[in-house]
C-alpha cells in the first residue's frame, strides 16, 4: 500500500494511492498520517477501507504531495554505509554504524523547493532509503524483531553542506539540519509491498546529468541490522525515520563536479518508491 499527504504546507490529508494510479481520501480512517496512526494499526485500517471501496476520490491535478509522514519524532541518519560511497571520499568501512541525528524540521515534501543556505559553498545531494518505523522498539533481539517494528519506506533526500558538516564542527548536525535539508517521499510504501530493502536501485541526477546509480546490496550494515542497533541506544518511536545512507557519486567523492546552485534541479528515485524533483533556491 502506497501512503501520502496532500495539500497545502500545514494543510495535509491522508490518501492512499491505488495501483491504478487514483488518490483516495483517508480523512474518514485518520486525520493524519503520523507516529499515532501507524501505533494504531493504522496501516490495517486503511487497508480495510480500500478493500470495502468506501473512500472518495481526489482530484489529483495541481495537488501539492507533502512528505508522507507528518513531523516524526526524530530522523536518525547512518552515514558511510554503502562500500562504494566509503571508498570515494577515502574513508575505511566503518566497524560499527556511524550515527548522527538530523532536525527533524527538515523534513519537507518530494517536490518542494530546498534552501541553499546563506554563505553555502558546498551544498551536497544523497539519495537514500528511509525506514518509517511503526511500532515502539527498544532493545530488539535481532533482525527478525527489526523487521516486525518497520511499517515501510520511503526515497529520502539527505541534502548536506559540506562545509558546514565537516570543516565547522566535529559533529556533523550543522551540515545536515539546514531548513528543508530532508525532502521526503512521495509515498510512504508497506513493508509488505517493498519485500527485500536490500534488493533496491537508487539513482539521483543533478540538471540532467547522472550523479549516483547504486543498489541496496551494496550497504554495509543492512536495513534490519540497522533498525535493531539503533534500538540498543534509543528508543524508536512510531513516525521515526531512519536514512540508511548513500551510494557513490556524491559532489564530495567527485573532484571537479559543482556543488549545487540556486536554480539547479535534482531528481531521484529508489525503486518502487517512486520519485521527487527539487529546484535549489537560496535561503
Amino acid at each position: 500500500m502506497k501512503l501520502l499527504r496532500v495539500g497545502l504546507p500545514g494543510e495535509e490529508r491522508p490518501a492512499v494511492r491505488t495501483d491504478d494510479g487514483r488518490l483516495l481520501d483517508l480523512s474518514s480512517v485518520a486525520p493524519d498520517i503520523n507516529g499515532a496512526f501507524l501505533a494504531a494499526d493504522g496501516v490495517d485500517r486503511a487497508r480495510a477501507a480500500v478493500t470495502e471501496g468506501t473512500l472518495p476520490e481526489l482530484d489529483a491535478d495541481g495537488l501539492r504531495i507533502g512528505a508522507p509522514v507528518t513531523r516524526p519524532g526524530k530522523v536518525v541518519c547512518v552515514g558511510l554505509n554503502y562500500r562504494d560511497h566509503a571508498a570515494e571520499t577515502g574513508a575505511p568501512i566503518p566497524p560499527r554504524p556511524v550515527v548522527f541525528m538530523k532536525d527533524p524540521g527538515t523534513v519537507v515534501g518530494p517536490y518542494d523547493e530546498v534552501l541553499i543556505p546563506r554563505g553555502s559553498v558546498k551544498t551536497d545531494w544523497e539519495v537514500e532509503l528511509a525506514v518509517v518505523i511503526g511500532r515502539r522498539a527498544r532493545y530488539l533481539g535481532g533482525p527478525t524483531a527489526a523487521r516486525a517494528v518497520i511499517a515501510g519506506y520511503a526515497v529520502s533526500h539527505d541534502v548536506s553542506e559540506r562545509e558546514f558538516q565537516l570543516e565547522h564542527s566535529s559533529q556533523w548536525d550543522l551540515g545536515k539540519s539546514c531548513e528543508t535539508f530532508n525532502p521526503l517521499g512521495p509515498w510512504l510504501v508497506t513493508a509488505d509491498e517493498i519485500g527485500d530493502p536490500q534488493d533496491l536501485g537508487l539513482h539521483l541526477s543533478v540538471n540532467g546529468v547522472k550523479r549516483q546509480d547504486g543498489h541496496t546490496s551494496d550497504m554495509i550494515f543492512p536495513v534490519d541490522h540497522l533498525v535493531s542497533y539503533l534500538s540498543r541506544y534509543m528508543v524508536l518511536e512510531p513516525g521515526d525515520v531512519i536514512n540508511t545512507g548513500t551510494p557513490a557519486g556524491v559532489a564530495l567523492g567527485l573532484p571537479g563536479s559543482p556543488y549545487l546552485r540556486p536554480g539547479d534541479t535534482v531528481e531521484l528515485s529508489v525503486d518502487g518508491l517512486g520519485g521527487q524533483r527539487q529546484t535549489f533556491g537560496q535561503a
